[in-house]
């Protein structure tokens, strides 16, 4: 029978769920036409907020929300450093009461920074007793976890965003569940494709030997294996549900099939299908080919359409997806598609984390039918630290793939043919919750303390206004400088904790303090992001136009322009390139010099860009200059502008076409 009130019955079977009741006679909130011309910002739920704070920050309507019974104040410099760092690290690794309720009233802090879609952390039910605030350990892929709230809020959550014009993306796993069952000997790790003997499924994290069947659980016989015990839906409770073979190793994360099969740390490995283990591991199309899937991948399908059709979602970020077979990718990406166009989303959007390699994330992200890759290896670094004053921009003149926006110019390098191959389907950011590969964690800010901070705006700069889809992380918009303090391999231990503060403050404020929240919406970084947000929306060139990076010069003389290289170890200098857009030319410019404005020519499109022709500075650091004209000019064969960008600053000019 099925379920007649999802808001508040959850179901314990799939057979339970009428997706065809469930949509009948509503309107679904569209796709946006095209999704480089979003915004994205991810969060972590438990980090957010839990709508205790006051001061700092507006609602939706723009009116400031009112103490009352409020009893966390906004974060003053003055507050770094009010809680001992060992008892503030021990509770970041740990709940800190972030909620949906939080983050529904943070919309309007959200829509004001300019962002247009947000990227939520798993926010489904985890294994009861365990410490996975990040959502990443599910035990009911059916229900929101109680420490969030529930599955009307989140409803509630989306449709208020929608509202706003905003979009939920949500963070899904199919690769593997929580700990949710116990092996009969202890914790084995993968061994050569191993199978090995299941105990039975646990009635919580806290009960090692795995005291229910491990089968489907008859309720009659055991009534308290519902809500906590086992996983649900009972769909999933199937000894075939599961690979069984142990944790993955150390030296294993690279190595093929291991990284397949095996759980990932204690989280316990669905079986998806298989294809052929003979076949190399970069034949991507042979293996698609040559899956067999099972049923559990279908019952996954299932589970997820049933979240677009009950909530509105708009798109979901899937989480390990290098852990996958490509065509367990390829089967869910068709059916998630196919039923998002029944009701009206016709660009759902599934991006895939995909560590790695650049070529294999792309032919993941091709061939498997994704719209777009995260997490892939040398943009998030190349991106940071060409801001940070530590890295080459890049030359189109030689198929090097050293800087920045070579990953991007040299695009027919990687089989791709056009910029909006890029534009459209890779997602840019240099924070995150995981930095997958480094031992000691450190935020942008968290790494050489000021002197680095100070080039915040340049980071931001590149990921707003360079190609792909921008993503920001939360607590960027406040300068949060969470580093790993630890020294020594020994200590690598929970290193993502300290990239994970909390916006609200609690126990785990950033700044190491307690107590005191962030949502600051007068905060110099928060403005910044906004006032780039806004010329980006007006400006179709910044979303999706063709990308040059360009030559320039300090002297201005025909034989003296160039693309910026270190000297030593660093780049002190102007890096400067145009976004393209039918005629429209926009020409943008950063200087990842921290203590001196430089005056510079540089290189614009001649044909679109003539001499004599006005260029209007859009934005500057330095406000003065905002409005004010350049003249374009003829040096020999070039057309060249001579602009002025500040220390460490960041300017946008136009031909205004």
């Amino acid at each position: 029978m099925s379920n007649s009130n999802p808001d508040s019955a959850i179901e314990q079977s799939l057979t339970q769920i009428n997706l065809k009741a469930i949509t009948k006679g509503r309107t679904y909130y569209a796709s946006p036409a095209a999704w480089d011309d979003e915004v994205l910002y991810f969060l972590l739920v438990d980090r957010f907020s839990d709508a205790n704070e006051f001061n700092g920050f507006n609602d939706k309507n723009g009116n400031p929300i009112p103490q009352g019974t409020r009893t966390t104040d906004l974060f003053a410099l003055t507050d770094s450093g009010n809680i001992d760092r060992n008892t503030w690290f021990d509770n970041g690794r740990n709940w800190c009461g972030g909620n949906l309720e939080g983050l529904r009233e943070k919309l309007g802090y959200l829509k004001r920074l300019g962002i247009t879609a947000v990227w939520i952390s798993p926010i489904f039910k985890q294994t009861e007793g365990s410490n996975s605030y990040h959502g990443y350990g599910i035990q009911n892929f059916l229900d929101v976890e109680a420490h969030f709230g529930t599955r009307k809020e989140l409803k509630d959550l989306i449709t208020e965003a929608h509202q706003l014009g905003i979009r939920i993306i949500l963070d899904i796993i199919l690769n593997h569940a929580g700990n949710i069952f116990a092996y009969k000997n202890g914790n084995p790790e993968y061994e050569n494709g191993q199978v090995y003997e299941v105990n039975g499924f646990k009635l919580n994290e806290n009960d090692q030997q795995g005291s229910l069947p491990f089968k489907e659980i008859d309720l009659t016989l055991h009534p308290h294996a519902w809500p906590h015990g086992g996983v649900w839906p009972k769909e999933f409770q199937t000894a075939e549900t599961w690979t069984q073979k142990g944790q993955i190793k150390q030296n294993q994360w690279d190595a093929y099939p291991a990284y397949l099969e095996g759980d990932f740390y204690s989280l316990k490995n669905i079986n998806h299908g298989y294809s052929d283990s003979n076949l190399p591991e970069q034949e991507v199309l042979q293996h698609i080919k040559n899956f067999r899937r099972n049923k559990t991948l279908e019952y996954l399908g299932e589970v997820f359409k049933f979240w677009i059709a009950y909530a509105d979602v708009d798109g979901y970020r899937i989480d390990t997806v290098k852990h996958m077979d490509p065509g367990a990718v390829r089967y869910f990406t068709n059916v998630i598609h196919e039923f998002a166009q029944s009701i009206g989303k016709e660009n759902f959007y599934l991006i895939g984390e995909i560590t790695g390699g650049r070529s294999k994330a792309i032919n993941l992200v091709d061939a498997t039918g994704l719209d777009a890759g995260l997490g892939i290896d040398d943009i998030q670094d190349k991106l940071e630290f060409l801001a940070k004053g530590w890295r080459n921009p890049g030359n189109p003149e030689n198929d090097q793939q050293t800087g920045y926006f070579d990953l991007f110019n040299n695009s027919l390098v990687d089989g791709k043919n056009s910029h909006q191959w890029y534009a459209k389907r890779i997602i840019t950011m240099f924070d995150d919750h995981d930095q997958v590969g480094t031992k000691h964690k450190f935020r942008y800010c968290g790494q050489g303390g000021a002197i680095t901070s100070k080039s915040l705006p340049l980071a931001l700069a590149l990921n707003l206004t360079t190609l792909g889809i921008p993503c920001l992380y939360y607590g960027t918009e406040q300068a949060f400088n969470g580093a790993d303090f630890r020294t020594g391999d020994e200590k690598e231990d929970y290193s993502d904790t300290f990239l994970r503060e909390c916006m609200f403050g609690g126990q785990f404020g950033s700044f190491q303090s307690a107590g005191k929240h962030f949502f600051n919406e007068s905060h110099e970084i928060y403005r910044y992001i906004s006032q780039i947000c806004l010329i980006r929306k007006q400006h179709i060139a910044l979303r999706r136009g063709r990308q040059y990076l360009r030559q320039v010069s300090s002297t201005g003389q025909a034989n003296d322009f160039y693309y910026p290289t270190m000297i030593g170890n660093e780049l002190r200098w102007v890096v400067a390139w145009s976004r393209i857009f039918d005629s429209s030319e926009l020409i943008c410019a950063i200087n990842t010099d921290l203590t001196t404005s430089l005056t510079i020519w540089v290189t614009v499109d001649t044909d679109l860009t003539p001499p004599d022709t006005p260029i209007e500075c859009l934005f500057s650091t330095e406000i003065t200059d905002i409005g004010k004209n350049v003249t374009a000019t003829n040096t020999d064969e070039r057309t060249v502008i001579l602009i002025t960008i500040p220390a460490a600053g960041f300017v946008i000019y136009s031909n205004n076409k």
